[in-house]
């Protein structure tokens, strides 16, 4: 990775020239969210004085197709290879959807007991767990190398590897076919989705089933979530260019699934043409991406101007607490919330510190504005007026955790879709 550190900038970051998916150059950018540094790269304390590298952020559409994606792409070694600190078992609430994930797939396709389900952007193994417990095989492929450490310590087969051809071919020679193929919040992650295509052909069986879950474009405008735009996500996802995406495979999307996950997802199932009745639920989604506008420049750029008011409103209310004397903390840093402190361009004179549950990042800084991380338990050693809760997906739960915060008066600021305070 030290090599990889070394590298022009511009050798670890390529502008995107035309549409991943259909390959157009009619590409449209409508949103800016400056520099910043990758989300997900949390520094220790040796490491703060060291050049940090920041990369455009900035989104665009496809006129072609409709799908809305990154003006540039950072190299995946930067993002993934080196210290990865997300691990997807972290959360009570994200298991509770893994178990119901891994329930709702084995009963809506009718699973035979030992069917192989192969899980891409495997993490910690905690979604191939779930498989393994309503009786699957299981094996995964993820590029982090610190993570899939921990997947295999716990008995989750995990491959090293970024997927594509090569890992489906060793899979396959390794376990055999699969019945299904999975990736949680990975697919829009994919630089080269035409690769994971071809890749899925060579590991499914032949009625075998791709199955992605991905947050919705059409919750992200609905409701601002502007904060999950970020390096690792390339594509911001909604039906209309997917199902025209896998028909350049000889696939079609058969059933659709919503999820409250990660503030509004999408489950997509994707079989060969032909080979299974289309549910109602891809006819419906389709119709409510074409009332929502969500293909259209115009209301992209009106949410623009929301997400530039979001900010102004976030830092006014910052800097009012600030000016009464007022001392506030972040509660929890998920790569979004990284976005969120870099565009509004939060800094140690706004934020005293952060606290975290996950023990990855326990111990580190901020990428950006180099913020230090504690356990929760810092939150009622240091008492902070105000608590700034950047994983607001999960703010029910972790309000609850930190019940005792509250009952010393201390009070949450959630920042999406309006900030306010409770």
């Amino acid at each position: 990775m030290k090599d990889v550190q070394r590298e022009r900038t511009e050798d670890l970051c390529r502008s995107l020239s035309a549409c991943r998916m259909c390959k157009s150059a009619d590409l449209i950018e409508y949103l800016d969210l400056g520099h910043t540094p990758p989300a997900d790269q949390f520094r220790v304390a040796e490491e703060l004085d060291l050049p940090e590298l920041s990369y455009p952020l900035r989104v665009m559409l496809c006129n072609a197709c409709g799908l809305s994606q990154l003006t540039h792409v950072v190299d995946p070694r930067v993002l993934y290879q080196f210290d990865y600190p997300y691990q997807s078992s972290t959360t009570a609430t994200g298991k509770k959807h893994w178990d119901a994930f891994a329930a709702a797939v084995a009963e809506r396709l009718s699973l035979k007991k030992d069917s192989l389900v192969v899980d891409v952007g495997s993490n910690d193994g905690t979604l191939l767990q779930s498989f393994k417990d309503v009786g699957m095989d299981v094996a995964g492929v993820d590029p982090a190398p610190n993570i899939v450490e921990i997947a295999n310590e716990r008995g989750i087969p995990t491959y090293c590897d970024f997927f594509g051809p090569d890992a489906a071919n060793l899979l396959t020679e390794k376990h055999g076919k699969a019945s299904v193929i999975v990736g949680t919040n990975v697919f829009a992650h994919i630089d080269d989705l035409h690769s994971v295509l071809s890749a899925c052909d060579t590991l499914l069986t032949d009625d075998g089933v791709f199955i992605f879950e991905s947050p919705h474009f059409g919750t992200l405008i609905e409701h601002l979530e502007y904060d999950t735009i970020y390096h690792e996500h390339l594509s911001y996802l909604s039906l209309k260019p997917v199902t025209t995406f896998v028909e350049q495979f000889g696939r079609e999307v058969f059933a659709v699934e919503k999820s409250a996950i990660h503030g509004g997802s999408f489950r997509v199932y994707i079989g060969k043409k032909g080979q299974r009745e289309i549910d109602h639920s891809v006819h419906d989604l389709l119709a409510e991406e074409t009332e929502a506008k969500l293909h259209d420049i115009s209301m992209l750029k009106a949410f623009a101007l929301k997400v530039e008011k979001n900010r102004e409103d976030l830092m006014t209310l910052v800097e009012k607490i600030r000016s009464e004397g007022k001392t506030i903390a972040l509660v929890s840093t998920p790569a979004k919330g990284m976005t969120l402190l870099n565009y509004c361009g939060f800094t140690k004179r706004h934020v005293a510190f952060a606290t975290e549950r996950a023990p990855l990042k326990i111990g580190r800084f901020t990428p950006g504005a180099h913020i230090p991380i504690y356990a929760d338990a810092k939150l009622l050693e240091k008492k902070p007026d105000y608590a700034l809760l950047l994983a607001w997906n999960f703010a029910p739960e972790i309000i609850r955790n930190n019940s005792e915060f509250t009952a010393n008066g201390g009070k949450f600021i959630i920042p999406i879709p309006t900030p306010t305070i409770q």
